[in-house]
């Protein structure tokens, strides 16, 4: 259609001539804005349909490979799942084993089971005015029948005691406060300490054997004493230094939220009467001499021991 010179006088002005357009569009972009934005939205609208046509091929095709992948290690998931059920079918068959040999025992010791202890759930609030520096108060709401001593614990082990109550709110003593003592037992060694807080996030262990050291990484339970039961988790030991044992407590006590507030009961210290147990029963009447004279009392001495140490 063209001659040569044509031609060749036409490939030597498209450079320049796409440069100045080029130039001149971005002149235009900063001094109409408005104008080239609208524009270039209506191409994209113009466009977008040609855009999904493209795209749609590529998604189907990563669509089929991750069904296909799916589909191939569904036989490697079956074959789990099956391994899996036959473990708790001999775990189910274990336990249901050991729960009838446990119901017989229970039946030849004529075992009586102790009660549930009854517990008030309440959730953990800021407690910047209290006595204690390292105490939660926990709203537990009206009505509740929390006590003084009541034990607090968490999903991971113990938390503390209750020191206070009100009407909404209990005061939860936590066991890293340096008001806190707590008898444990070592659950390796079988030792007895005293977990005492210091007001750190370990509190240590004091007045343990001598020599009967606490073990490196072993449990910590309740001892047991009061309205605090035995066996409650506490946490693990751990030396800081040489003879300086602290306890790694289960529980997060920095971040608490739910914590339920459990009733163990208090009997008091006293111990039970037991099959031939003698009731010392102190004398009423006065000690007398033979022949029925009074027991003289000696000036200068209590009354107490005029009458015989009574």
């Amino acid at each position: 259609m063209f001659s040569i010179h044509t031609r060749q006088v036409l490939a030597r002005a498209a450079l320049p001539v796409l440069i100045l357009l080029a130039v001149a569009l971005v002149l235009l972009g900063l001094v109409r804005r408005p104008v080239v934005d609208g524009v270039r939205l209506r191409a994209t609208d113009i466009l977008a349909p040609a855009y999904q046509a493209l795209v749609y091929p590529q998604m189907r095709v990563q669509e089929w490979l991750v069904d296909l992948r799916g589909a191939t290690d569904l036989a490697k998931e079956n074959a789990r799942l099956r391994d899996e059920n036959r473990a708790l079918r001999h775990w189910y068959d274990v336990a249901v084993a050991l729960a009838a040999e446990n119901g017989r025992l229970k039946n030849s010791l004529h075992w009586i089971p102790e009660s549930a202890p009854q517990y008030v759930t309440g959730r953990v609030t800021r407690d910047d005015g209290g006595p204690y520096s390292r105490a939660v108060l926990l709203d537990v709401g009206s009505g509740h029948q929390v006590h003084t001593g009541d034990v607090a614990l968490d999903s991971a082990g113990l938390l503390g005691r209750v020191t206070e109550i009100g009407p909404h709110t209990v005061r939860v003593l936590l066991i890293n406060d340096d008001a806190s003592r707590i008898p444990v037992t070592l659950a390796a060694s079988r030792g007895d300490a005293i977990m005492a807080g210091d007001d750190t996030d370990t509190p240590r262990l004091i007045y343990y054997p001598q020599d009967h050291h606490p073990i490196e990484g072993e449990r910590v339970e309740t001892r047991g004493q009061s309205a605090m039961p035995a066996g409650l988790p506490i946490g693990t030991v751990h030396y800081l230094a040489p003879n300086r044992p602290v306890v790694m407590p289960d529980a997060d006590l920095r971040r608490l939220d739910i914590v339920r507030v459990f009733d163990y009961g208090d009997d008091g210290g006293q111990a039970p009467d037991a099959p031939g147990r003698v009731k010392v029963r102190r004398p009423t009447a006065e000690p007398t001499l033979p022949g029925g004279l009074p027991f003289p009392r000696l000036p200068g001495l209590p009354e107490s021991l005029g009458k015989g140490g009574q």
